[in-house]
């Protein structure tokens, strides 16, 4: 069996699969596969961008952190980074923010650091997104605090987050961070 039909067949199987259990150790797989250069070109071929973007809303969130990990893996290629942000998959990965799960978290900010190009800055470095990136740098997950300082220092004029700092409008539903 070459790589293309093996791969074929793990997405095969979790569009078969009805066990919650199953279908995440198999997406697991498939995000992991998906970290591989060589796999990229048959991950595309094979819906996998669609397939991870599907699992941004699921209830289940070992598939949102699997379908995020298989993004963060793809959006490093230009094909797939362009077929995410074709596919609305700014606006998924922004809704995924909000999440409790500080796995979800950190693969998001990950995901949408390989997403921002002078194309998307605008739909990525808005207020509420910079609120939100302000918020992470308190968190005392060493990960998402230093994900957030990368993402405002690189990403973010002065003016731009001196305006998230001064609004009264509010980051996009992100729990703040745990005080110690």
């Amino acid at each position: 069996m070459d790589r293309l039909e093996f791969l074929q067949q793990l997405v095969l199987e979790f569009s078969k699969e009805s066990s919650d259990d199953t279908k995440e150790q198999v997406l697991a797989n498939l995000a992991n596969f998906a970290y591989d250069p060589a796999n990229m070109e048959y991950l595309r071929q094979l819906n996998a961008v669609d397939l991870f973007l599907d699992m941004l809303d699921e209830q289940s969130e070992k598939l949102v952190e699997f379908g995020l990990g298989g993004l963060c893996n793809l959006a490093q290629y230009d094909k797939c980074k362009e077929q995410i942000i074709s596919s609305d998959g700014i606006q998924l990965i922004l809704s995924t923010l909000c999440s409790s799960n500080e796995e979800i978290v950190v693969a998001a900010i990950t995901c949408l650091l390989y997403l921002i190009s002078p194309n998307t800055k605008k739909d990525i470095t808005t207020i509420p997104v910079i609120q939100s990136m302000q918020q992470f740098q308190l968190s005392s997950n060493s990960r998402i605090s230093n994900l957030a300082t990368i993402f405002l220092e690189d990403f973010c004029t002065s003016q731009e987050k001196q305006a998230a700092s001064s609004t009264q409008q509010h980051a996009i539903g992100i729990p703040l961070p745990p005080s110690e």
